[in-house]
């Protein structure tokens, strides 16, 4: 969503009194805020789905869980919701999504094909390194600097599009196997390049702060 600053806010601990020292309107629900919610909720739907082998209904729920990422965004531009709240939990929706179906995908027998465990590791890697990194700078320089680069949602897109080109292809009984072994590679050099680009941000912060 927003670029949002804590700088203003002076706050040191990142503790429950950083929300309730937030102003109300940051921190409302709105109705974009209810659509990145909604995602949350369809997750557990999808991942039951895909257990349980149904993958016409794995495909439909995540179709609409990923519509709801981009039903938000465009709601709290042009209606001017844009809060803290919702600035929070979008990346955190998406990365719930995205790491569970991976995940689910890595040890489901599925009918076709199945994730290797390395590139569940190289999702959890990213995205526990940026959220670690994300905390230390605020718990040392009192601030951070939130906001999604081109590259970060050019990799959750792709992500999302693989997602939903696996569970076709399961529904489907289709076994397009070099489209499927160019994606992994496609997408391991996203999230690595994202993942080297969200640090590279990162120490910037850090070093611009220590100045």
């Amino acid at each position: 969503m927003s670029k949002i600053s804590l700088k203003k806010l002076n706050l040191r601990r990142l503790n429950l009194k950083l929300f309730k020292r937030l102003p109300s309107e940051e921190k409302r629900l709105t109705v974009s805020t209810w659509f990145t919610i909604t995602r949350i909720v369809l997750t557990p739907f999808v991942v039951a789905a895909m257990i349980f082998n149904y993958w016409g209904s794995a495909f439909f729920l995540f179709v609409a869980a990923s519509a709801t990422d981009i039903i938000d965004g465009n709601i709290a531009r042009w209606f001017d919701e844009k809060t803290f709240l919702g600035a929070c939990l979008d990346p955190i929706a998406d990365k719930v999504l995205l790491i569970s179906c991976f995940a689910t995908l890595a040890f489901v027998q599925s009918p076709l094909f199945a994730i290797p465990l390395w590139l569940v590791l190289l999702v959890l890697i990213k995205d526990t390194t940026i959220i670690f990194g994300g905390l230390v700078i605020y718990l040392y320089q009192g601030h951070l600097e939130v906001h999604p680069t081109i590259l970060g949602k050019l990799t959750t897109f792709v992500q999302s599009c693989f997602i939903i080109w696996l569970f076709a292809c399961c529904f489907f009984q289709w076994l397009p196997i070099k489209t499927y072994y160019t994606m992994l590679s496609v997408i391991s050099l996203l999230m690595f390049s994202s993942l080297v680009q969200y640090v590279t941000i990162g120490l910037s912060q850090w070093i611009g702060s220590s100045k």
